[in-house]
Parts: structure tokens; sequence; C-alpha cells
């Protein structure tokens, strides 16, 4: 007795991208329109992973450009723009033969793909590090400054120390290890794609936190960013200590 369409569905929910290939040689030749959506549906999940494939080998060419350094760094920041809460930094030193797959601009990427992606990278890294600096330091340094410092920091906290930066698009001042400054960086190097993701999902979850105790502001929606029901909660209620005083002068 054939199998059923339903258990043939369970079937391909079940199989990982491995199983794929056998599972469309088992059914491709059953005429049943339903049989037949199904194996279109795994060829589907099949181009769609090679072309994954490629996009994520096209983005390790910096990795292999340098490939002679031995411990490489990936570093991104996040939060430069928000009126409130800290810069963050994050720096990352992925293994030669990484294998993780859909790293990208954390920009790019949903949340619920950002927060899959944190827990494998902060599994499979070699090394991971993070640097914060807080809106008080921001307004005595200024932005750029405190990313720097962020930057530093995040670096001081990897053990083992790398050889090579991949930095997104800044040059970091006192840093005595070789920097590449590339221009969109997060968008073309699976090193520093690791390093935007962990500080993006770092400071959204710092920021949600700073909700429960500030709940007027949205922080857990609006990330500190100058969000029209921020903005209102701003002029209505005042600043937090969490605000950046030189971002909001001239908003109160």
């Amino acid at each position: 007795m054939s199998q059923s369409i339903s258990e043939i569905r369970e079937l391909l929910q079940a199989a990982d991208i491995s199983r794929l290939p056998d599972f469309i040689s088992t059914y491709e030749k059953d005429e049943r329109s339903g049989v037949i959506s199904l194996v279109n549906r795994a060829k589907k999940r099949m181009s769609e992973y090679d072309k994954e494939l490629k996009r994520t080998e096209k983005m390790k060419a910096y990795e292999k450009e340098y490939a002679s350094y031995s411990c490489i760094c990936g570093i991104d920041e996040v939060g430069r723009g928000p009126l409130a809460g800290p810069v963050v930094a994050g720096a990352v030193i992925l293994p030669k033969d990484c294998d993780i797959l859909y790293l990208n601009d954390s920009k790019q990427l949903s949340e619920k793909k950002r927060e899959e992606l944190y827990e494998v990278i902060m599994e499979k890294a070699v090394s991971t590090g993070l640097g914060f600096v807080a809106p008080e330091r921001i307004d005595e340094i200024n932005i750029l400054q405190a990313t720097y410092e962020a930057m530093r920091e995040a670096i001081s906290k990897l053990n083992p120390q790398p050889d090579l930066l991949l930095n997104d698009a800044v040059t970091i001042p006192e840093v005595n290890i070789k920097q590449v400054p590339i221009i969109k960086g997060d968008a073309k190097s699976i090193s520093i794609a690791a390093a935007s993701i962990i500080a993006k999902v770092t400071r959204d979850r710092l920021m949600v936190q700073y909700d429960s105790v500030f709940p007027e502001y949205g922080f857990a929606s609006n990330k500190g960013y100058g969000a029209a029901a921020h903005l209102e909660a701003l002029k209505k209620y005042g600043p937090t200590p969490i605000h950046r005083k030189s971002f909001i002068k001239n908003l109160i």
C-alpha cells in the first residue's frame, strides 16, 4: 500500500538538507498532484540552499585573501544613531573552516534569524568579545570616539588575540594590530557579519531590559531610536538616565 500524501509531507518536514536528494529521488515519479507539489517544494529548498552556499562562499573572500594570518577577527558596532542606550561593539574570530550559513549584515536579518545565528556564533566561534560605552561617556567624548572605545574593549576580551582585524568601514585608533577597513563590510565578510549580529542581539536585549525600567518610551520596540512614540514620550516625560544628552538637546 502506497504512502499517503500526509505521511510523505511529514517526511519532508522532518528531512534535513542532506536527506532531500533521497526524498526527491524516492518520490519524483509519483504522479499524484500532492506528491508532485511536495517534490517541487523539496527541489526549491535544495535550490535555495545551494544559492546560500554560494552567497556565503562569496562572503569569505576577505578571509581567504588574508588566509596567511593565523587569527582573523571581524569588528562591527551597533547603536551609533539612537537617542538612548549604549553603543555596543562586537568582535568575532571564526574558525578557518567556518560552516555557518546565513551570516549577513544584521539589519538584513529578521529578529528571529539574528537570535538563531547569535546562538550558533557563540557556540562555534573561536572567540567573541563585546564592548559597551554608556550614554554619559558618549556625551563626554562624542559618538565616534565612543565607538572606537567600544571596539577596543571588544578586542581586548578576545582570547586568543587576533593578528588581523577586518573592520566595518573604520580604522580604529590606538590598536597595534593590522587592520583592513571594508566599506559595508558586514555584507561582504562573514567575520564582520558575525560581529554585527552579536552586537545587535546584545544591544537589543539590553534595550528590552531597559523597557521594563522605563516603559513609557517603548524601548523594547524602538531600541532607543527616534521613533515618533519615543519622541512624544521624551517631550511628555523628559529624558531618562540612559538618554544621550548631546543627542536630544534640540528635541526637548
